[in-house]
C-alpha cells in the first residue's frame, strides 16, 4: 500500500470539485456500507445473546468494558489522528507511530491487569476482577493492526477496511453466540471480543501491503506528539461523554439497571451514531487534504449536515414512533423496560447529530485545541445532568439528562463553527430544513400506522409501519430536495438509475 497516496490532494490542488465530492461520497458510502454491516452482524449478534444471557450478566460485562473504554483513548495518543493529518515524511511517521502504538499497548495490558481489582471494588461485582484480567489482552492485539486501519483511513480506502471490519463483527458474533450455547455466560461476552479484535488484525494485515519495520524516528515524535496532545484530550472528554452514562447508571442503580440501559442505548448507537462515526472517519482524511482550502471546507461542512441529516432524521423519527414493536422484534419482550428509554435516545442522537462533524474540520486546519475545550465543556455540563437524572428519575432521567444536554451541546457547538468558518446560522438552518419537513410527514404517518397496526403483534406492526414509513419518507424528501438525493446519487455513480441523474 502507498502510504503516501494523494489523489485527493491532487484534485484539491487542480479545483476539481466534482471529483472531491465523488471521491468523499463514495468514501462515506463504503466505510458506512463497512459500518452499517458490521453493525447489522453486531445487532443480530446481540438480538440472539439477548434471549440467552440475563441483563444481570449484560451489565457486569459492562463494567468491565467500561474500564477499558476509558483506558483505550490512551492507546495511541492521538498519533493515528496526527498520521492522518500529516501531509509530510508520511512513511517515517507511520514507522515510528507503529512502535509507539506497540509500547502503549503493552503499557494499557499491564495496567489494566492491575487495576482489575479497584474497578470490581468500585462496581461492587468480584467477577470484574477475571474478565477485566483477560479483555486486557485487546490492547495488545489492536496495537499490531492499528496503523493499517490508520493507512487505510488516510488513503480513504473504505472499501478495503470492510474486510477486517466485517471479520471483526462476523468472528465476535459466532464466537460469543456458540459460547453462550455452550453455557458459557457473560464469558460468551469476552471470548467473543478477543475473538474479534484477533481476527481483524489478521485480516489487516492481508489487506495492506504496508509492513513495519520497527524504527522510531525520533525528530517526528515532537511534532506528532504536538498534534495528537490536544486529540487525547478530546478522546478522553469524549470516552467520558459516551460512557459516563453507563457509569452512573451501573454506580448508582445496579447491574440489572445497566443490562436494560446497555441494550436500550444499542439500538440507537447502532443505527444513528454509526452514521456520525463514518461520517467523521471519512471526513477527517478528506477534510486534511483540503485543509488549504477555507471555501471549500466551509462548503463541505455544510454538505455533510445536508447529506447527513437526510439519513439521521428518518431513522431516529422511527425509532421514536416505533420503539415498542422494534423492541419487541429485536430483543424480545422481557426487555420492555427499554422501550421509554430508545425513544428519549432517539431524541438525544437526533439533536446531537447537527453538526457533529465540526471537529473534524478544527482537526483538519491544525487546531485541535478548539475541539478539546469544547470536549471539556461538554464534560463539565454532562456530569451533574446525569447524576440529577438518575436520582430524580432512574433510567428515564438519565435519558432526559442526556437529551437536555444535547440541545446545549448543539447550540454551543453552532455558535462556535459559526466563528471558526465562514458559515452562517441561515446556511445551517437551510441544510437541515428539507430533512425536518420529510421527518414531521413521516412522524405523523408512521405514528398512524403504530395506532392502526396496534392488535397485529410486534412483527407484523414493525413491518407494516417501516414499510409505510420508508415510503412516505422517500417520497417527501423527493418532493422537498431532490436535487440533493440526485447528487448523491451521481456522486455514487448510480445518477442513470434516478430522474435528473447523470446518464
Amino acid at each position: 500500500m502507498d502510504v503516501t497516496d494523494t489523489r485527493h490532494e491532487d484534485a484539491a490542488m487542480s479545483g476539481d470539485t466534482a471529483g472531491l465530492g465523488r471521491m468523499a461520497v463514495r468514501a462515506v458510502l463504503w466505510n458506512y456500507l463497512s459500518f452499517a454491516s458490521g453493525k447489522l452482524l453486531v445487532l443480530i449478534t446481540m438480538a440472539v445473546l439477548a434471549r440467552l444471557l440475563t441483563p444481570e450478566e449484560f451489565g457486569i460485562m459492562g463494567f468491565a468494558v467500561l474500564a477499558v473504554t476509558y483506558l483505550a483513548v490512551l492507546k495511541d495518543l492521538g498519533l493515528g489522528g496526527a498520521l492522518i493529518q500529516r501531509r509530510q515524511d508520511a512513511e517515517e511517521a507511520a514507522q515510528t507511530v507503529y512502535v509507539a502504538n506497540l509500547v502503549l499497548g503493552v503499557v494499557l495490558t499491564v495496567t489494566t491487569f492491575s487495576v482489575a481489582p479497584a474497578v470490581a471494588g468500585f462496581f461492587d461485582e468480584p467477577l470484574v476482577v477475571p474478565l477485566l484480567r483477560v479483555l486486557s489482552f485487546t490492547f495488545v492485539l489492536e496495537s499490531l493492526g492499528a496503523v493499517h486501519i490508520v493507512l487505510l483511513r488516510r488513503n480513504l480506502d473504505f472499501r478495503r477496511k470492510m474486510i477486517p471490519d466485517l471479520g471483526r463483527s462476523l468472528v465476535k458474533g459466532v464466537v460469543s453466540i456458540g459460547a453462550a450455547l455452550w453455557g458459557f455466560g457473560v464469558w460468551a461476552l469476552v471470548w467473543g471480543q478477543l475473538a474479534g479484535v484477533l481476527a481483524a488484525v489478521i485480516l489487516s494485515w492481508a489487506v495492506v501491503a504496508w509492513r513495519p519495520t520497527f524504527r522510531v524516528h525520533r525528530h517526528l515524535l515532537r511534532p506528532l506528539m504536538r498534534f495528537g496532545g490536544p486529540l487525547v484530550v478530546t478522546d478522553i472528554a469524549h470516552a467520558v461523554w459516551l460512557n459516563l452514562d453507563y457509569v452512573v447508571v451501573g454506580r448508582l442503580l445496579g447491574d440489572h439497571a445497566l443490562g436494560v440501559y446497555t441494550l436500550a442505548y444499542r439500538l440507537p448507537e447502532l443505527l444513528v451514531m454509526s452514521i456520525w462515526r463514518v461520517i467523521t472517519q471519512a471526513a477527517f482524511p478528506f477534510f486534511s487534504s483540503i485543509q488549504e482550502h477555507p471555501e471549500l471546507l466551509s462548503r463541505g461542512f455544510l454538505a455533510t449536515i445536508r447529506y447527513s441529516q437526510i439519513a439521521i432524521v428518518p431513522i431516529c423519527v422511527g425509532l421514536f414512533v416505533a420503539a415498542d414493536p422494534i423492541v419487541g422484534v429485536a430483543f424480545g419482550s422481557q426487555w420492555s423496560e427499554a422501550v421509554p428509554i430508545v425513544r428519549l435516545m432517539a431524541v438525544f442522537m437526533l439533536v446531537g447529530s447537527v453538526g457533529v462533524n465540526i471537529g473534524d474540520v478544527y482537526k483538519a486546519i491544525g487546531r485541535p485545541d478548539v475541539l478539546a475545550k469544547l470536549a471539556v465543556v461538554d464534560f463539565l455540563v454532562l456530569a451533574p445532568a446525569l447524576v440529577v437524572g438518575a436520582n430524580l428519575g432512574g433510567l428515564i432521567g438519565v435519558a432526559w439528562a442526556h437529551a437536555a444536554v444535547a440541545l446545549v451541546d448543539t447550540a454551543i457547538r453552532l455558535v462556535v463553527a459559526r466563528r471558526m468558518i465562514d458559515v452562517t446560522y441561515a446556511e445551517i438552518g437551510r441544510m437541515l430544513l428539507p430533512s425536518l419537513k420529510a421527518g414531521a410527514v413521516l412522524a405523523a404517518v408512521a405514528g398512524g400506522v403504530v395506532v392502526a397496526t396496534a392488535g397485529l403483534g410486534d412483527l407484523a406492526q414493525l413491518a407494516l409501519t417501516a414499510g409505510a414509513g420508508i415510503m412516505v419518507y422517500t417520497v417527501a424528501i423527493w418532493l422537498v430536495d431532490r436535487a440533493a438525493l440526485v447528487k448523491m446519487a451521481d456522486w455514487a455513480g448510480i445518477g442513470r438509475f434516478v430522474p435528473g441523474g447523470v446518464r
